[in-house]
């Protein structure tokens, strides 16, 4: 068993509510346990450009409530060629790194497998992405704080949709799934909700409106990667067949990854920061920590990656069921 003497964590991809709170708890769970923390800026770009620092534990004081990530976050197209992995091993060589912990979603988790392969070093993931579409964990960081975020946005909205009997199209965001869609839809008594895992779902909207009578106030949650286009798109459409509805589009955007997390996200990122550090002193590597059924769970990379995250068919029933 090889013995972990400083260790190295970054954020990559997306930002979500909660990293912080996570950087805060790896660094505090590795000097708790005699390991040095070296923070890396700017995820796998960082590493490559040896954009390093060391992290005490007042050094992340004050920082749980706050949040976007403070190591700040990229996207490296460097890291995807051999050339840049190796120039990455060599930096972490230079600093005597011997483990990692990346909090990101799965591209990052992809590029810490490939990377640990390749330079044999240990690689623990801590799922952070507000989509909450990683196979293994029942929840990720930042997604109790964007489903939040969308509610009290969807609230505000649906005021002046009643007010001035309006159709409101909302899209929220969920590239590839439908999960902030869905909850958000149900959580708000949104009268329909298109997402990507579900076919045909702009023909039932459709005939849902036209079957409506003089019910004119709408709220309509619509997934980014909907299989039938954007909010705006779909919106375009029904405003030509739909000639007696007053139809407006909103799309929250990056409002969505913003502001402080939740308790629940401060709650979750906590854990798992420590159960990366428990994990790499068990000499555990290119694995996630997750959270399922309220205990925390280790899931190899290639599963969480390879691996689909399935909607809850039941809920799609409770929102069909609700909506009428």
């Amino acid at each position: 068993m090889s013995v972990i003497k400083k260790l190295a964590v970054l954020t990559s991809g997306g930002d979500a509510p909660g990293m912080n709170a996570a950087i805060r708890a790896v660094v505090r769970a590795a000097i708790f346990r005699g390991i040095e923390v070296v923070g890396i800026r700017r995820g796998y770009q960082g590493m490559i450009e040896h954009d390093f620092l060391p992290l005490q534990s007042k050094d992340v004081s004050n920082i749980i409530q706050r949040g976007g990530t403070i190591l700040c976050t990229a996207r490296s197209k460097d890291f995807k060629t051999v050339e840049g992995r190796r120039k990455a091993f060599r930096n972490l060589e230079k600093e005597k790194i011997d483990a990692c912990v990346v909090i990101g979603g799965d591209g990052s988790f992809n590029g810490a497998a490939v990377f640990s392969e390749e330079h044999d070093i240990p690689f623990v993931g801590i799922p952070g992405t507000i989509d909450n579409d990683l196979f293994g964990t029942d929840y990720t960081i930042g997604y109790d704080t964007a489903l939040n975020t969308i509610v009290e946005a969807v609230d505000r909205i649906r005021d002046t949709a009643s007010s001035h009997e309006r159709l409101f199209f909302i899209e929220v965001m969920g590239r590839g799934a439908g999960f902030l869609a869905l909850h958000s839809g149900i959580a708000t008594g949104a009268e329909a909700i298109l997402l990507p895992e579900v076919d045909n779902d702009e023909e039932h909207l459709h005939q849902y409106l036209i079957n409506q009578g003089n019910k004119k106030s709408n709220i309509i949650l619509v997934a980014e990667g909907n299989n039938v286009g954007g909010a705006q798109a779909i919106a375009d459409r029904c405003k030509k067949e739909l000639k007696d509805y007053d139809i407006r589009v909103n799309v929250l955007g990056h409002i969505q990854r913003g502001g402080s997390p939740s308790a629940f996200d401060r709650f979750l990122a906590s854990r798992l920061g420590v159960a990366s550090v428990e994990a790499l002193i068990d000499n555990q590597r290119s694995i996630m920590v997750g959270f399922v059924n309220h205990d925390i769970v280790h899931v190899p990379f290639n599963k969480t990656i390879h691996s689909s995250k399935n909607l809850n068919h039941i809920l799609l029933d409770v929102a069909d069921i609700l909506a009428h």
